[in-house]
């Protein structure tokens, strides 16, 4: 009997121990206006580009460019070294999320992204990149860090 207490009394301690995570999607806070955005069939493909360094990356989800103008914020809002320390992040689950198509929609991550931490590629290719990783997480409820991807 004194065996079967102790047993029972780890059992509960340790169940009670449960973290108490969430759905993701509840706490997203995702608007009407982001809905929209997201279902947006309008727009041109998003070029990112610094001819500089001689990097370019094309996104072509039509609801990117609306979400960009209308949702995200505004240029600014973000430090560039803010934006290289969460897109190095990000780039490195994009790109393992690539290499395991067993385990990730390959339908999603398609090509690899060659983004080098040593090399400046100025504001407007991070902001814009930061900001499609947010959009990207945000419409497919999918995690490439240990951040929430909030707006602000």
């Amino acid at each position: 009997m004194k065996y079967l207490c102790g047993i029972l009394i780890f059992v509960i301690i340790f169940s009670s121990c449960g973290s108490s995570h969430t759905n993701n999607n509840e706490n997203l806070n995702i608007t009407n206006a982001e809905k929209e955005a997201f279902n947006s069939q309008k727009g041109e493909p998003v070029k990112i580009a610094n001819d500089s360094v001689e990097y370019e990356i094309i996104i072509i989800d039509p609801g990117f460019y609306t979400w960009l103008n209308s949702i995200a914020m505004s240029r600014g809002y973000y430090s560039q070294q803010f934006m290289e320390n969460r897109n190095q992040i990000y780039v490195i689950n994009w790109n393992q999320r690539v290499l395991n198509p067993s385990r990730y929609n390959p339908n999603l991550y398609e090509m690899q992204i060659n983004y080098d931490p040593d090399i400046d590629y100025g504001y407007e290719v991070n902001y814009q990149l930061y900001n499609y990783f947010l959009y990207f997480q945000r419409k497919y409820n999918q995690r490439l860090g240990p951040f929430f991807p909030r707006l602000n």
